[in-house]
């Protein structure tokens, strides 16, 4: 049996070796020549955000923990969102190597930053006492307020972060409320504590504001509609690696808070709670993919599409409890490994200046870069639901654990949303193989780099080199590797969301109801 003080060490880990390493690189990166590449600290963060992942996996194996007296609980649970979590930051830094070897990148800072939003997403999975989980999401925001803008010499990179920073803060002081009016109603904010006040009292008015307070902070964090307004615009004007990992890491580890908060700590309230979750799922899937449908830009597209799968993974919150919580888990990883994976095709294509931006500027990019188009085209498949993907398993999982609930309704529009979200993506992937309409741009896109068609193609035309980045393309290889693995072989991931689920689910509820054996589902 570990002592208390070894039980909290070890529960913190993976937290404490990001820590270091975000440290060190902090420290090293002033003394390093100006004229220098800082690839150096990319590689460190690297290790550190290997290290980390590995050390997630290896907590599996000692059980149960509870430290910093019952604040901070390590299981499978937690550690199944922490493991998302790690992955997606070591795919972030792959790809930031050569987008940001550029004198005025500022690479050190932000591979620094990398690490502690990695620190505070992953506090946040673990966290059981609610003040403990506004620390990790104040960690984890402050920093991905710093890298949307990173790019300080364009207008749209300094409105992203201040639109970021401004909303996220009218957010976070939702989330905030919510914590002090479940202190008021039940005079704890552990959710263990808040679990068994509710099954003692009636259910007071103070803790369904509180519940309600919550999910508005949590909504922003997800970009969830009706607090999606801020999504479009950061996402257009941050740096692609960035919107990588902030439309994926930091949503996986609020879903986890508030699966954690509504299934466990607010399990008595469900009726009410889950009437809410259904408006608003609703409302992101039908915003999410009617906004893409007029969108131009390619990452303001993405950016209504995240809003639309957050109304997809927010459905499994009117599920069971087993059946919603590793629906949700198992989303979670599907949208975190096809998503980063598109916008590491978007970094590779456009670069650090970012120039081709809009549906028509990607116009035959795969008659240039075939292996680039591939995997775009991939990634946009498994957005859309198409089996042998990930995407297809997500949504399959969540409607399946939508209707044993009865809510068929849901489901229905579920369903028919991922249809409208047809027209967006097919819309982009035809113009991947359509050749230019001038012939100027056909021998461009066909890989002339002499005469006529070099010197008339217009500014911004796949100028961005994208020659052999080894980095960024073994990221890139994980993301299809990973998505097509949750697309014809999800049964061990689904095992672990099931399992994850049964830790966290409400004391008392049968895990019997999950929805099928994972063996049956290949």
């Amino acid at each position: 049996m570990l002592d208390s003080l070894g039980n909290n060490f070890l529960a913190l880990l993976p937290e404490y070796v990001l820590t270091i390493v975000g440290v060190i690189i902090m420290l090293l990166e002033p003394v390093l020549p100006a004229s220098r590449s800082r690839k150096s600290l990319g590689w460190l963060a690297i290790f550190g955000g290997v290290a980390a992942t590995c050390i997630s996996l290896w907590q599996l194996h000692l059980g149960i923990m509870n430290a910093f007296h019952d604040s901070i609980r390590v299981d499978s649970y937690s550690i199944f969102f922490q493991v998302i979590i790690g992955l997606v930051v070591v795919a972030t830094l792959l790809t930031s190597l050569d987008f940001l070897d550029r004198k005025e990148s500022h690479a050190g800072e932000y591979y620094a930053l990398v690490c502690f939003g990695a620190v505070g997403m992953m506090l946040m999975c673990c966290s059981t006492e609610l003040l403990m989980v506004f620390i990790g999401l104040e960690i984890s925001s402050i920093s991905t307020y710093i890298m949307a803008g990173f790019r300080k010499g364009q207008a749209t990179g300094t409105e992203s972060s201040l639109k970021y920073f401004l909303l996220g803060s009218f957010a976070t002081a939702f989330f905030l409320y919510g914590i002090a009016l479940t202190f008021g109603a039940t005079g704890s904010t552990n959710l263990t504590v808040v679990a068994q006040a509710m099954t003692q009292t009636q259910t007071p008015i103070l803790a369904v504001l509180a519940v309600a307070m919550i999910i508005i902070g949590i909504g922003f964090k997800v970009s969830a509609a009706p607090f999606h307004v801020w999504t479009p615009d950061v996402y257009q004007g941050a740096p692609a690696p960035v919107v990588g990992m902030m439309s994926t890491a930091p949503k996986a580890a609020a879903f986890a808070v508030l699966l954690r908060i509504l299934f466990s700590g607010y399990a008595m309230l469900q009726p009410r709670w889950q009437i809410l979750m259904a408006i608003i799922s609703v409302l992101s899937m039908c915003i999410g993919n009617l906004g893409a449908l007029m969108q131009r830009d390619v990452k303001r597209m993405l950016a209504y599409s995240s809003i639309a799968h957050a109304g997809y993974l927010i459905a499994a919150f009117t599920a069971l409890p087993t059946d919603g919580i590793a629906a949700a888990a198992f989303y979670s990883a599907a949208y975190a490994a096809m998503n980063v994976g598109a916008f590491i095709v978007i970094s590779l294509v456009t670069g650090y200046q970012e120039r081709l931006r809009t549906g028509e500027d990607y116009t035959g990019l795969a008659l240039r870069h075939p292996v680039l188009g591939a995997a775009l085209t991939f990634f946009l498949l498994s957005m859309i639901g198409i089996p042998f993907t990930g995407g297809f398993f997500g949504k399959f999982y969540v409607f399946t654990a939508v209707m044993h609930t009865g809510h068929v309704n849901l489901a229905i529009i579920g369903l028919l949303n991922s249809g409208v979200a047809c027209f967006y993506y097919l819309r982009l992937i035809v113009r991947l193989y359509t050749a230019p309409a001038t012939a100027e741009f056909a021998d461009y896109a066909l890989g002339s780099q002499t005469g006529p068609a070099l010197l008339q193609r217009p500014t911004g035309y796949f100028t961005t080199p994208t020659s052999t980045r080894v980095p960024s393309y073994v990221a890139l290889a994980a993301a299809v590797g990973a998505t097509l693995l949750l697309g014809i072989a999800p049964g061990r991931v689904l095992t672990m969301a099931q399992v994850a689920a049964i830790a966290t689910a409400p004391a008392g509820v049968a895990t019997d109801n999950t929805v099928s054996d994972p063996a049956a589902l290949h």
